[in-house]
């Protein structure tokens, strides 16, 4: 099995101008890959970074967007699949990173460790789905992955990580906000 942090290590030398979301853990885990202007963190809204990238997706149909979602975030906005297949952004790629716990709250399980998330977004109507367990596989098929017409789905299964230091105040940084605001009005 993976972890997260390899798979976000493999993901970004894929990723150059797409705006990134993700909260907590995966948000954690990407920023320690290196600032990038085009991130986007909804750190203290569990389950919205599934609502936060497709309104970024389709506010800038020009540009690429990754949701980095953790399981337990996707159950606190289940509903948010049908939306995303309903309005079917074709920039959006979202990956939930399943590890079967609520990890930003303390690594408690989530009710059902055997939900099928793929499953999910193929009957809410997303446009390819994808499933990977290993680390090569996912190696090999991240590039592809992200030049499909969305909305793309993929699971990532990962172990569980080791407790994450939180950094609040850099997470929550209002300038970051500000920059990649500046960053799509102004695209160099």
């Amino acid at each position: 099995m993976m972890q997260r942090d390899q798979c976000f290590r493999a993901l970004a030398r894929h990723v150059s101008d797409e705006v990134v979301v993700a909260t907590y853990s995966s948000a954690v885990d990407w920023l320690a890959l290196g600032e990038r202007v085009l991130n986007y963190f909804s750190v203290g809204a569990m389950g919205l970074d599934s609502s936060h990238a497709p309104g970024l997706a389709l506010g800038e149909p020009q540009r690429r967007v990754i949701c980095l979602q953790g399981d337990g975030s996707l159950l606190m906005n289940l509903g948010s699949l049908v939306t995303i297949a309903a309005a079917a952004p074709k920039n959006l790629v979202h990956f939930v990173v399943q590890n079967g716990t609520y990890e930003a709250n303390g690594s408690h399980p989530i009710p059902n460790t055997n939900v099928d998330f793929s499953a999910m977004a193929r009957a809410a109507g997303y446009a390819h789905v994808h499933e990977f367990s290993e680390l090569a596989n996912f190696e090999q098929q991240a590039g592809h992955v992200l030049k499909q017409a969305g909305p793309v789905f993929a699971t990532l299964h990962v172990e569980r990580a080791k407790p994450l230091t939180y950094d609040y105040a850099n997470l929550y940084d209002p300038a970051r906000r500000v920059a990649l605001k500046a960053a799509l009005r102004d695209p160099a």
